[in-house]
């Protein structure tokens, strides 16, 4: 019985392996035709360049970031098939990619994307043909001429230099003035690449939009600070500083800045991928227009403009004359009032710093928000000619809004500060007295700014100039210095810790 059974199962199997045979045989003949049919379309893909755009627009933001968004008529195969779209920026974020169609988006999707760039070289092209026959070109003498000797070899190896196999021998350490390789590799490309493959249920001519985040674009805001000889207004002039280090060039652009902290994602496992925030912008200005959203500053130049690849470009940004400034010269005191700082009898220096400030209003011929940069303060002189006096960094700095220009420290006007007396008058309650002595060498009176820094629960005992609290840990005192004269300010502090 247990026999019987056993050659029924066993003619069984046999009879269903004989009936697989055929379907097995259809199911690999599909698979190698779908191999067969999946290489010619990657070589058969369709192709777009750089010649293709009809637009192109740029937003740079002031964290090394830029938004690129590139549009272009192409013609598009029906079904799926792949695209080809090149020339974009080597620094690309391929996680932020965004590919649409503007003519009819609803009969165009995206099945999957590549960002190709293992890039050509002729080491990667080495590297690609292991395991793959390569001519070697060698040059020999005969005679007096030099003849070129081509030799078939299979590269077997490429690690840290090429192994040949040559007839039957295993060559190494074999030198060629060239090689030949019959074709390109579909997986190495000329340049950065980004390819879909699409279904396409629309038109065959269609007008699509790429954008993407690329890294190594950023700007600057650089300003020139020209000061009258009388020191009461002042011309003020910005230019832009953009940097294209992206990999890419772009051609007829429009062009748009950010200025505001984006906020950005850390990096997760080793790649960073950026977020991009919402923008804003500004107001009118010779080159730059801007407006207000959200909460940053978008500026963007009124005409068209290209940003070659390693390239830095300056851009006027605004123009304004006669803004009415105000020079001051400030004392400000040693950071740590509780130190016995002493000069062994002698008085410490200071410096006198040397500030200009102006306020960003329409009345003064401003108004316009300015993006953090650097200004650089220039002067008249008596001979008519400008010199250069100092720079200060400024923020992104709102309209009506003062700015506070530190230039550098006075040469005529010298500061010394004593520590005059230091009294315990009970357990945690001490007092402390200053003398600040300032001198003007210059040949007209001055006013100084003190600033002295305190702590604790203060309080000033005496003062022979008026004082004013400016915060909860500092003392202002304003200080006028007739010309060639010398004022001695004195006051004295109880502090409770």
């Amino acid at each position: 019985m247990t026999s019987h059974r056993a050659r029924i199962y066993s003619n069984t199997a046999l009879a269903a392996a004989i009936l697989a045979l055929p379907f097995a045989a259809r199911l690999r003949s599909i698979h190698a035709a779908a191999a067969v049919e999946a290489k010619p379309a990657i070589a058969n893909a369709s192709t777009t360049t750089q010649k293709d755009q009809t637009d192109l627009s740029v937003t740079v933001y002031n964290s090394n970031l830029a938004l690129v968004r590139d549009v272009r008529q192409i013609r598009l195969q029906s079904g799926v098939a792949p695209l080809r779209f090149e020339d974009v920026a080597a620094s690309i974020n391929p996680a932020t990619v965004h590919f649409r169609s503007l003519t009819d988006p609803s009969k165009l999707d995206v099945v999957e994307q590549n960002y190709e760039y293992d890039l050509l070289d002729p080491q990667k092209l080495l590297q690609k043909y292991v395991g793959q026959e390569v001519t070697l070109v060698q040059r020999e003498q005969d005679g007096g001429s030099t003849k070129m000797v081509e030799t078939k070899a299979l590269l077997l190896a490429d690690t840290s230099g090429p192994v040949w196999k040559i007839g039957d021998q295993i060559v190494t350490g074999m030198t060629a003035d060239s090689y030949r390789f019959p074709d390109l590799p579909a997986n190495l490309y000329s340049r950065p690449t980004l390819i879909w493959t699409l279904d396409n249920r629309g038109a065959g001519a269609q007008r699509v939009e790429a954008s993407y985040l690329a890294g190594n674009m950023n700007w600057n805001a650089d300003y020139v600070l020209t000061v009258g000889r009388d020191e009461k207004t002042a011309d003020l002039n910005g230019w832009v500083t953009l940097v294209n280090n992206s990999g890419a060039s772009y051609e007829n652009a429009k062009l748009q800045l950010v200025a505001g902290e984006v906020h950005r994602v850390t990096p997760i496992n080793g790649r960073e991928y950026e977020q991009l925030a919402a923008v804003a912008s500004a107001k009118a200005a010779p080159q730059f227009q801007q407006e207000a959203f959200s909460e940053y500053h978008l500026y963007t130049l009124d005409r068209r403009t290209s940003i070659q690849n390693d390239e830095s470009k300056q851009v006027s940004l605004l123009t304004a004359s006669s803004v009415p400034i105000q020079k001051s010269l400030a004392v400000e005191g040693q950071p740590y009032y509780y130190r016995n700082n002493q000069g062994i009898g002698n008085p410490i220096p200071q410096p006198v710093k040397v500030y200009y400030r102006f306020k960003n209003a329409v009345n003064a011929g401003l108004g316009m928000p300015l993006p953090a940069g650097t200004v650089r303060v220039y002067q008249t002189d008596s001979h008519g000619g400008t010199q250069f006096a100092g720079e200060d960094t400024i923020t992104h700095t709102p309209k009506d809004e003062t700015l506070r220009i530190y230039v550098g420290n006075a040469f005529d006007v010298v500061c010394e500060r004593k520590e005059m007396d230091y009294k315990k008058i009970a357990n945690n309650v001490f007092e402390m007295e200053y003398q600040i002595a300032l001198r003007n060498h210059k040949d007209e009176p001055v006013n100084v700014e003190v600033r002295e820094p305190v702590g604790g629960d203060w309080e000033v005992v005496n003062s022979n100039y008026q004082w004013t609290k400016l915060d909860a840990t500092t003392i202002g005192f304003e200080v006028p210095v007739e010309k060639d004269g010398t004022s001695t300010l004195d006051y004295r502090v109880r502090v409770k810790w």
